[in-house]
């Protein structure tokens, strides 16, 4: 429920069904606001790009999506 219009960047780390639960609210979100999410992605939205990075606490490969405003969805 939170208005998100505002946002020049949201950080996720939510659950992928979470996220998908947000869309309503990101898509308010100005042309050219950013979105990062760390670990998961957004269902049925292509992420601009996708960042793989190693860990150097535990060593273990993570991976952050980054989308830009307005969203791109997936076709069906």
């Amino acid at each position: 429920k939170v208005d998100l219009s505002h946002a020049d960047v949201v950080t996720l780390y939510l659950l992928p069904e979470l996220n998908v639960r947000l869309i309503p609210q990101l898509e308010k979100m100005k042309p050219g606001a950013r979105i990062v999410s760390h670990a998961f992605s957004i269902r049925d939205v292509i992420p601009d790009e996708v960042l793989e990075y190693t860990s150097t606490a535990d060593n273990i490969e993570r991976k952050l999506y980054l989308w830009t405003l307005p969203l791109k969805r997936a076709k069906p």
